[in-house]
């Protein structure tokens, strides 16, 4: 059995990706482990580079902050390995003498977690590799959710329900807001709570249901016409009944997804050139997923619990499983760990539920009551004066 520890980070940052690090450092430490604890230096590629970060000495006090930092702390990538790339890792695994190794990722991640686990075996290099959930987009399959989705979820709910409120408060245009999520619209979805909290029209368009543009445009003019302020809120990357992007940058990223970008803009283009009204569009963008102010503290403390528990799982010589989240929500939110095989969930994608989506753009109750646990703390409750 090597030594040493080494964890890496794919994939875009979240909110709460530290945190797992936070809980990996952590637990290794109050286990006792004796061995050097690396991180790679911007995920595969630091792997592929042998550029390790050495954090066995890193202070407690340093580590104790990972909490409230946001994006990567240690750097991610998006490289997506090749199998020409892969004997390179295996020699970076022997080289420092790695002994367990964690990847904290999506679904590309969990394939190279994948990979190197069976490469291990292959190749009878004892090496307990455990796989950490990380994504916004909250793809996973066979986890309740991902760390990273909760916080992003309530940034989304939060800053639509601002943009509605003053699109309501001033409604002499259309406010069209769009988030991310190229193929699963979990986050998009979280938006729709703008409805809930204020009194403006909400719309609200997910990757899952092509879109027809010209119904699209019916509704929000019909919408419009309420006189109540209209916000428009959609997935980065919907689609038209053609199955193509509503806008598309022409860039792929390094795992070969293409990366959408524009939406909003074309539909506020839309809006103008064939309604008539006055239209805005806005994207965060990376804020997003990066904003530490709208973290949930319910996703804060689940990210530190997985990347603590695979480190305890890997310990007792478990090997070659992801991370799982198992969640009940009645008569209150609690959650649990267990581990599920990597070959199960490395690269599939968990879309969300079709029977969530009502008439093209709203969204059911099923989904507050599945994803309001994990946003966090309570939501404002706003002065609506108007009537």
């Amino acid at each position: 059995m090597g030594k040493h520890l080494l964890v890496a980070h794919g994939g875009g940052p979240t909110a709460v990706i530290n945190g797992s690090l936070q809980g990996v450092v952590e637990s290794a430490r109050s286990a006792g482990f004796d061995g050097k604890i690396y991180a790679a230096r911007f995920g595969a590629e630091g792997i592929l580079a042998g550029d390790l970060i050495d954090l066995t000495g890193v202070p407690a006090a340093t580590i104790s902050r990972l909490g409230h930092t946001p994006a990567s702390a240690i750097g991610s990538c998006r490289r997506k390995l090749t199998d020409a790339d892969y004997p390179t890792v295996m020699e970076t695994l022997k080289k420092f003498d790695i002994g367990y190794f964690f990847y904290n990722g999506g679904n590309d991640s969990m394939d190279t977690c994948n990979k190197v686990n069976e490469l291990a075996k292959t190749e009878q290099l004892d090496v307990r590799v455990i796989g950490i959930p990380k994504t916004m987009d909250n793809d996973l399959d066979l986890t309740d959710h991902c760390p990273g989705f909760g916080s992003a979820a309530r940034y989304a709910a939060l800053s639509a329900a601002e943009l509605a409120l003053d699109a309501s408060g001033l409604p002499i245009h259309v406010v069209v807001l769009e988030l991310m999520g190229r193929n699963a619209g979990w986050v998009t979805a979280a938006s729709a709570m703008a409805a809930r909290l204020t009194d403006c029209q909400v719309l609200t368009y997910l990757p899952e249901v092509p879109v027809d543009e010209d119904r699209m445009l019916a509704d929000i003019e019909r919408a419009y016409a309420k006189g109540k302020g209209l916000l428009v809120t959609v997935s980065e990357g919907i689609c038209g009944l053609d199955g193509k992007p509503l806008a598309d940058t022409g860039i792929v990223d390094g795992f070969g997804h293409t990366v959408p970008g524009g939406t909003a803009q074309h539909i506020t283009d839309q809006i103008i050139q064939k309604l008539g009204l006055k239209s805005r569009a806005e994207k965060p963008g990376l804020l997003g997923r990066a904003s530490i102010p709208y973290q949930s503290s319910v996703d804060r403390e689940e990210a530190y619990a997985v990347g603590k528990y695979a480190v305890e799982a890997a310990l007792k010589g478990e090997s070659g499983f992801m991370v799982a989240i198992d969640a009940v929500r009645q008569p209150a939110y609690s959650s649990s760990l267990s581990l599920v095989p990597l070959a199960k969930v490395a690269n599939v994608e968990k879309k969300f539920p079709l029977e969530w989506i009502v008439d093209g753009n709203q969204i059911s109750d099923a989904f507050f009551d599945y994803a309001l646990p994990l946003m966090g703390d309570e939501f404002p409750e706003y002065a609506l004066l108007r009537g």
